[in-house]
């Protein structure tokens, strides 16, 4: 029998488990992967070069787009660094509604790469099953910005307004019945809170039911239990953050650590794994979602008990409100200027990161005085993920290597940015 030689292969840019736009040249010895190249900069966008020549407060919805699964995380970092510049800090109930959006986000994030994830290795239930609470969730973004997505909520000073009184419902349609409409607008009949408190009741049920699906389902444990593992020096050493480096063991949350918005207010856990493998940063990420539904539970409290404002008295920073605009010639010019000149920031350097649902996101700014950055750098948490893929897949068969890439949890957005 001829011996098998060893080829080169293309994983990607068009294979389904590669998660966007992922080259990854692979060397083969039979199915074993003895060397793995990613190729990135498929989706380069110059997202820091366009925001040096735009306005502060242009740039928020260019950040939306840099890990467009997890929106409203990478505008806080963004936001927070313009603050540090300025020297404002939000009011307090802004900071509460940053932190359970942030939590909100998470859980977006992580359905979303629970559903893929599953998807990639064979469990085709958890992609529908995750995309059906993700519809709640996206709902909720939609009633405080209007759109699904690149919401661009918050702003330097706060958000950009208060939390809605009323859901938007379903409508009567000949695909679904009175009974199902009055079912599904059950939860839509008060303000945007009770709406979320209701999804904070029912999500530790829809939970149990991911687990029920995955946690100790035999196939499940084969293709992820001691598949790409990294031991906890490797991953520090290696500039792991967020699920992938607690996953090795490594205790470390900015949340807990370098506490921001209202995340030293709120009471919650860090989930930590122990043998740092594909099934550990599975468990660490599904407890995650436990956790942020307990964050996004106190958040609901605290905002029904105190309301106030939800931005800084500082019109220097501040655009008028469109009812003041429409009435009033001053405000309409004040509003013209502040969305084409932007303000001016005083010189200066600031970093400021947040924790994301992948794992440290960072923004650093540099200032000369100008109404626009001079310097726009963002650290995202995949890249260092990105280029450990090799160490991860070496000596692993190539099935193994769509189960790295899934529990690395990759957007190409932040990487190529």
């Amino acid at each position: 029998m001829a011996e098998i030689r060893s080829y080169t292969m293309n994983f990607g840019p068009q294979h389904p488990a590669a998660h966007g736009v992922l080259r990854l040249v692979l060397e083969m010895d039979g199915e074993v992967v003895q060397k793995a190249d990613p190729h990135v900069g498929l989706l380069h966008r110059a997202t820091e070069k366009l925001a040096e020549s735009k306005p502060y407060n242009q740039s928020i919805g260019y950040m939306d787009r840099l890990d467009y699964v997890s929106m409203m995380c990478n505008e806080h970092a963004y936001v927070r660094a313009i603050e540090k510049l300025v020297g404002i800090e939000a009011p307090l109930r802004a900071q509460y509604i940053r932190t359970m959006f942030d939590e909100i986000t998470r859980i977006l994030n992580h359905l979303m790469w629970l559903g893929a994830h599953g998807l990639d290795i064979g469990a085709m239930t958890m992609f529908l099953y995750c995309f059906r609470e993700r519809e709640d969730l996206m709902d909720c973004y939609e009633a405080v910005s209007g759109t699904r997505m690149h919401a661009t909520y918050y702003r330097p000073g706060g958000v950009y307004r208060d939390l809605p009184d009323t859901m938007p419902k379903y409508a009567p349609s000949r695909f679904r019945g009175r009974k199902e409409i009055d079912r599904l607008n059950d939860a839509r009949s008060g303000s945007l809170l009770d709406f979320i408190e209701d999804f904070t009741k029912r999500f530790p049920a829809a939970v149990d039911e991911y687990e029920t699906l995955l946690t100790d389902n035999r196939i499940w444990k084969q293709r992820t239990v001691n598949i790409g593992v990294v031991t906890p020096e490797r991953a520090l050493n290696l500039g792991f953050t967020g699920p992938v480096l607690r996953g090795s063991g490594v205790e470390w949350d900015l949340r807990k650590k370098q506490p921001y918005a209202a995340y030293d207010r709120v009471d919650f856990d860090i989930p930590v794994g122990v043998n740092g493998d594909c099934y550990d940063r599975y468990l660490v990420r599904v407890e995650e979602l436990r956790q942020s539904n307990r964050i996004v539970k106190q958040c609901v409290d605290w905002l029904r008990a105190n309301p106030g404002p939800v931005m800084v008295d500082d019109r220097k920073l501040v655009a008028p409100r469109r009812e003041e605009m429409k009435g009033d010639m001053e405000s309409l010019i004040h509003h013209f200027k502040h969305f084409t000149e932007g303000y001016c920031v005083p010189a200066g350097e600031a970093y400021a990161a947040v924790e994301a649902p992948k794992g440290e996101f960072g923004i650093y700014l540099l200032s000369d005085g100008a109404n626009k950055p001079y310097r726009v750098k963002c650290r995202p948490p995949g890249f260092p993920h990105l280029a450990a893929l090799e160490e991860m897949t070496c000596g692993h068969m190539l099935a193994d290597v769509v189960a790295v890439i899934g529990t690395l949890d990759i957007v190409f957005g932040e990487i190529d940015r």
